[in-house]
């Protein structure tokens, strides 16, 4: 694929992070981004492309981060990430941040639980008694997700829990994330821009591209914009890519509308990472 974002914001970015990738972070989410999305979330696997071009490319970087609404430990399992020649310094920034897993000693790194997660955790069973056949709960540790894709209508399902899962939420001090056919409870103050914001500092990055897919990244969004837009050396040229579905679905407007480019699923982002390794000479 041609790399030619088409905005000039992301022509810049583009060309700070080909002229200096040793300073540049290349970040990706993980389900419809680097994982197609499934029926099944635990059936999810990242492309078979994936692994074989962050190995082409990483070596480039300064580092390659996957920032995910997934246990950490989960997506290094289903990205097939561990252990992997040329992933030395790849990291997994797990539950939008809250847990970290760094290639070079394979630990991932947590905080102790929210006490609202274990109360909710506790109410939920009950408040979904009568949600509609399908619905289920997906319990990621530090956060819990309520899926209607396996419901016969799965948009009016997630319409009807989504006035009591906010206010279930609002009682144990827990925020709402809302997704495509999933409503998100987590502690609060933890993002994906946060999150991307602090891995960007740590590696004193002057360049960034991220990749998303949801509405879970409108937030990484939000922090690249916000440290593009700054002036001088507190400023980061960035490239926003929206991974858009393959299945027919239209893509998430608050990403698309966003884009410096739109790629096509998985596969596109497979691409998009080979171009990238190719422009830096592997």
């Amino acid at each position: 694929m041609e790399l030619q974002p088409h905005t000039p914001a992301g022509t810049a970015g583009l060309a700070a992070l080909l002229k200096d990738p040793s300073r540049a972070v290349a970040a990706f989410d993980f389900d419809g981004t680097l994982a197609p999305i499934v029926p099944d979330p635990e059936r999810a696997r990242a492309h078979p492309g994936v692994v074989p071009a962050l190995v082409r490319l990483a070596p480039h970087l300064a580092a390659v981060v996957v920032v995910t609404g997934r246990p950490a430990a989960t997506a290094v399992r289903y990205g097939g990430f561990a252990g992997v020649p040329g992933l030395d310094h790849l990291t997994v920034l797990g539950h939008y941040g809250l847990e970290r897993w760094d290639a070079a000693d394979g630990v991932v790194r947590a905080p102790e639980e929210h006490s609202g997660v274990a109360a909710l955790r506790a109410e939920l069973p009950g408040l979904l008694a009568g949600a509609p056949e399908g619905v289920w709960l997906e319990d990621k540790g530090h956060a819990l997700a309520v899926h209607t894709r396996r419901a016969q209508d799965p948009d009016a399902a997630l319409a009807l829990l989504d006035a009591p899962l906010r206010e279930a939420a609002a009682r144990h001090g827990l925020a709402v994330e809302p997704g495509r056919m999933v409503l998100e409870l987590r502690p609060p103050g933890v993002d994906k821009g946060v999150a991307l914001t602090a891995f960007l500092r740590e590696r004193d990055a002057r360049s960034v591209l991220f990749a998303g897919d949801d509405l879970g990244d409108v937030a990484a969004y939000d922090a690249v914009d916000a440290l593009r837009s700054r002036q001088g050396v507190a400023g980061i040229p960035g490239v926003l890519v929206c991974s858009a579905p393959t299945t027919g679905e239209p893509p998430v407007r608050a990403l698309a509308d966003r884009a410096d480019l739109i790629v096509h699923g998985p596969e596109g982002v497979v691409e998009l990472m080979d171009a990238l390794a190719e422009a830096l000479g592997a």
